[in-house]
């Protein structure tokens, strides 16, 4: 791997500042400039973020295009998986085996909330369920994804 490449055990993306989601250099990260997204609350199996909507993932409207929510959602989705993984445990590769996402309402700037949780665990699958809120409590899209680890 050179030493350019994002997959690497000391990638940035990897170590971000202390309360951010994620570092610099992850590219589905840095497009949705999720490295300025400040973690609200952590713990096994959960995610709370304090996030913002970039102008190139806005519709003609100003509200997040529909066709990025999945991008936010399969990003910390399998993020949330990760914080499951045992101190010292290797890193292994995840793949998202379906989501479902309902849209309840327009996801408008500058900031919005996602939280992200683990539903349930069976060997190798998880079940997460990926919420936006507004900054005033409205559920705005609510998801579904089913997970699996692949295996070492």
């Amino acid at each position: 791997m050179s030493e350019s490449d994002p997959l690497r055990e000391d990638a940035p993306w990897r170590h971000p500042e202390p309360g951010r989601f994620i570092g610099r250099g992850h590219p589905s990260g840095d497009f949705l400039e999720a490295y300025d997204w400040r973690i609200v609350e952590e713990r096994p199996g959960y995610y709370k973020l304090d996030a913002h909507l970039p102008a190139q993932v806005e519709n003609l409207r100003g509200q997040l295009f529909g066709g990025f929510a999945p991008t936010y959602v399969d990003l910390v989705a399998i993020r949330c998986v990760n914080t499951l993984r045992a101190p010292g445990e290797p890193r292994t590769w995840h793949v998202t085996l379906s989501m479902h996402i309902d849209y309840l309402g327009p996801v408008l700037g500058p900031r919005f909330f996602i939280e992200s949780s683990v539903l349930h665990e069976r060997s190798r699958t998880y079940l997460v369920e990926t919420r936006f809120v507004s900054a005033e409590g409205e559920l705005l899209v609510f998801s579904l994804t089913t997970i699996k680890r692949k295996e070492r």
